[in-house]
């Protein structure tokens, strides 16, 4: 059974059908990349897998876990049946957004030890009000690792408003990868970014995936940087399923290059 499995995922907003009968898998450890035009059903996609919106048809699991509650009952049963975007993430699904979101007058460790912090669900009020809030030494430890595997030591102190758009976004995934998630899902990690900020991204991502077995779902327009990360692609085009496979194959043909290229063939 693949890590993350969505079969048969319909959604339509009013006459709009974003996604049509759309099934994919992500296997452990695997970097798979998802492309297509603008509204191809991308994000939309992303979200339901989350449980931010919630497909009209389809089923989704996640190491083997159904997420959704089973179409066609009531509405109330559905609404508790629901897991939730915070229980998916304790899962061990993490998500970066392609509208970065950080705070601008914190620094690059403090966004990861809350994260941490978040993550061990240790954080209480009163521990504040009583100045016993500090970061533990473990915590501390945590949050170094990432910043070193990111590459970002020498600016960890520094707050964010004062860092590059490329650093931003390396903040941003260190704050997902620190709660350890298993599938890491990447909506345009490199929006905004120069062709030298996307290459270094798409290098710390190469080494999450190799060295701690992070899949990778990676949505992108940057192909360039989708050859770099992902050995599969899935391709999609007004909310469909076109093309699956190894990234080589599915880039040479004909009818993705007429969907998602432009090209005349």
């Amino acid at each position: 059974m693949a890590l993350l499995e969505a079969t048969g995922i319909s959604k339509r907003f009013g006459g709009i059908v974003a996604l049509s009968e759309l099934s994919l898998g992500v296997e452990a450890g695997e970097a798979v990349g998802l492309v297509g035009p603008n509204g191809a059903g991308k994000t939309t996609l992303f979200n339901c897998l989350l449980g931010i919106l919630r497909p009209d048809t389809g089923t989704v699991t996640f190491d083997g876990h159904d997420l959704n509650p089973v179409i066609g009952l009531p509405a109330h049963i559905r609404l508790q049946r629901r897991l939730p975007v915070y229980r998916r993430a304790r899962l061990g699904m993490g998500r970066t957004f392609q509208r970065i979101e950080l705070f601008t007058e914190m620094t690059a460790r403090d966004h990861l030890l809350v994260a941490e912090r978040a993550r061990r669900g240790t954080g209480a009020l009163w521990k504040d009000l009583l100045n016993r809030g500090a970061p533990t030494e473990d915590e501390q430890a945590r949050a170094r690792a990432v910043l070193e595997l990111l590459g970002i030591e020498d600016v960890a102190d520094l707050p964010v408003e004062a860092l590059s758009l490329g650093h931003g976004r390396l903040v941003e995934l260190g704050r997902a990868l620190i709660a350890e998630p298993r599938l890491l899902l990447l909506d345009e990690p490199s929006s905004g970014l120069d062709r030298m900020e996307s290459l270094a991204l798409a290098r710390v991502l190469h080494r999450v995936q190799q060295e701690r077995g992070t899949a990778v779902l990676l949505v992108e327009h940057d192909l360039e940087m989708v050859q770099r990360v992902v050995t599969r692609l899935c391709v999609l085009d007004l909310g469909q399923l076109i093309a699956d496979g190894p990234t080589g194959a599915v880039m040479g043909d004909a009818k993705v290059r007429r969907a998602y290229l432009g090209e005349a063939v």
